[in-house]
């Protein structure tokens, strides 16, 4: 799942000897634009107008410590915040715009959460242990009746952010999110005002998992960052519990949304290896995927395994003479989902990186809960291996007879049927639906083609389903081929729900058309939940959207992409949503909106409706 690329995809050829002259505009013309400016790159590589809306500090940390610094030892201090400069047109942000973000302090301090922890509550990514991002009734407090009545509560801004990619958490009348500006923060759910503010090591955009630190009274608050650390965080005060560095590999990162479970915490490692691998003197690949196992009380490792049983070994030399390895890839985009009933664990695989191609990449894998232990596989597309300079103008490193990069961005869904007959269900990049028996070593039950796919094409971030039905939103957004890299305005879209039992598509929502708005895709990448009779989606476009489940009506639609005041004192805007998707918790609906990774609208907010009065 490559759509939190783009400050990686920054400078995928930076990795030359460093030289003399900092000018940032240099710089780039010798080391970047061949791919960024280039209208060959198309959708894998986004145009420097994208990479302008971005902050100084967001590029120059991705260059300096997040994924990108391999490929920056090259490069100094000056070089990097030249380019830095250069790209974003910016400077690093002034004080007073920091303190800014102090305004929206509570005015008092919280000794006890707001509201029962066993109340209504959103924990993790998928509201439950099945990832099914259904929210039923007592814990959603919002009505099919009463959706059409939603109005803005409140906006909270991310400072000098220009998306906004971490899905909250809501527990005990608390709202935990993470930042792109390498913070994470606990709100006062109804009022959006700041309890504490933590600072990790680089973003957190995947979500939280809400627990009790076992053997304690206290209450923490579990993520990981884009260095392959993981965190435990007093939910209350914001105190460091323990920090984890969960994979030494330089191109590691926690993606996925991390899982609380009988006291311990289980972590989905991905990586930007691809990315760094494009460049033709990177010795292409020796990263594999990896789910790790901690005691949540202290950190300490319980297991790893990897997705690719294989130690990565020397291969062939690319036409450079630089030497490659393989196999390697199969990143865990996606929060794993946990099967109580048979103690196992489900994660879904990214794409390999080079030959020869791993049998467990683009897959569902099934892991011993206690020990890690490979159960079963089941592989969707055989011989994906790809990395980015297959899109690229030089394509040394990309793997010969390369896939098309169709590797699974969301969570595996474990649903039981009315008959009690259950199924895992799971869309992918390739625009297929698939569905898969838990109970039977992963026998695929039935496969649903919806869309057309591509690299950012099918299903990206994630599904949802009730009893009945799987809902799956539709990208394959595209790009016009006359090089300016504008998103196409007529392609991409549709929502769906498919019968669990059969796949065929009882209802679906055509996509709806752009018009003229600028910066705009009828296309829905990011992930889609479900409340009794009621399924919302967020799009591209900027729209936030909801429908009836039984017939696919609109009920209710709101335009994010706009200036808000926001309750932290923030500059506050919104634009494209991808990635998370809604989150609903005790009569409040909460949103994301802002995503101008791909040439869609830039936006720095987190937005609360509730029904109106």
């Amino acid at each position: 799942m490559k759509l939190n690329a783009i400050v990686a995809l920054l400078l995928i050829s930076c990795g030359a000897p460093a030289i003399a002259q900092q000018d940032g505009a240099a710089l780039y013309a010798a080391h970047c634009a061949q791919c960024h400016d280039s209208s060959e790159a198309q959708s894998r590589v986004p145009p420097r107008s994208a990479m302008q809306a971005m902050s100084f500090e967001q590029v120059l940390a991705a260059l300096s410590t997040g994924s990108m610094a391999a490929m920056m030892r090259g490069r100094n201090d000056d070089e990097r915040k030249a380019i830095a400069s250069f790209v974003t047109g910016k400077a690093a942000v002034s004080s007073a715009a920091a303190a800014a973000d102090a305004s929206g302090h509570c005015t008092q301090a919280f000794t006890a959460f707001p509201k029962s922890i066993d109340g209504p509550r959103w924990n993790g990514w998928g509201a439950d242990l099945n990832n099914s991002r259904f929210q039923p009734a007592g814990m959603a407090g919002l009505t099919a009746e009463q959706v059409p009545h939603l109005t803005l509560k409140w906006a909270y801004a991310f400072p000098g952010a220009t998306l906004s990619f971490a899905q909250p958490t809501v527990v005990g009348g608390l709202l935990f999110v993470g930042g792109p500006d390498r913070k994470v923060r606990a709100l006062d759910a109804k009022s959006g005002c700041t309890l504490w503010t933590f600072a990790s090591d680089l973003a957190v955009r995947g979500s939280i998992s809400f627990g009790q630190v076992p053997g304690t009274d206290q209450f923490a608050v579990f993520f990981g960052d884009g260095r392959a650390n993981a965190y435990a965080v007093n939910a209350l005060t914001g105190a460091l519990i323990w920090k984890v560095n969960v994979e030494e590999h330089p191109a590691a990162r926690i993606t996925g949304g991390v899982v609380f479970h009988s006291g311990v915490l289980y972590v989905p490692v991905s990586s930007l290896e691809e990315v760094a691998g494009s460049e033709p003197s990177y010795e292409c690949c020796t990263f594999r995927g990896s789910l790790v196992a901690l005691e949540a009380a202290t950190g300490k490792l319980i297991w790893k395994a990897n997705t690719i049983p294989e130690v990565p070994h020397p291969t062939t030399r690319n036409a450079r003479g630089t030497q490659l390895y393989g196999p390697s890839g199969a990143a865990i985009w996606s929060a794993p989902t946990i099967d109580t009933q048979r103690n196992a664990i489900y994660v879904a695989t990214g794409n390999s990186y080079s030959n020869p191609p791993a049998a467990t990449a683009d897959a569902v894998l099934a892991f011993e809960l206690a020990t890690g232990r490979l159960l079963w596989k089941q592989q969707a597309s055989p011989k994906d291996a790809f990395v980015v300079a297959c899109f690229g103008a030089n394509q040394t490193n990309c793997p010969d007879d390369h896939g098309p990069d169709h590797d699974f961005g969301q969570s595996p869904i474990l649903v039981t049927l009315h008959d009690g007959k259950r199924v895992i269900v799971i869309g992918q990049k390739s625009g297929v639906v698939h569905a898969l028996d838990p109970d039977n070593e992963g026998k695929i039950l039935w496969q649903t083609r919806i869309g057309k796919g591509g690299p950012l094409g099918g299903t990206e971030w994630g599904s949802a389903a009730d009893q009945d039905r799987i809902y799956v939103a539709l990208s394959d957004v595209r790009f016009l081929r006359d090089g300016t890299r504008r998103l196409d305005s007529t392609q991409g879209g549709g929502l769906f729900a498919l019968d669990l039992a059969s796949g065929k598509v009882l209802t679906e929502v055509a996509p709806v058309p752009c018009g003229e708005r600028p910066q705009c895709s009828p296309a829905l990448s990011a992930a889609i939940s479900v409340i009794p009779g009621v399924v919302f989606s967020g799009g591209v476009s900027g729209y936030l959207r909801a429908y009836a489940t039984a017939d696919a009506k609109l009920l209710w639609e709101f335009d994010t992409s706009r200036d808000y005041k926001a309750v932290n004192g923030v500059p506050a805007f919104g634009g494209a949503i991808d990635g998370p998707g809604p989150v609903i918790v005790d009569g409040m609906l909460y949103t994301n909106s802002g995503y101008g990774q791909w040439s869609g609208t830039a936006g720095n907010v987190l937005l609360a409706f509730e029904v109106g009065k």
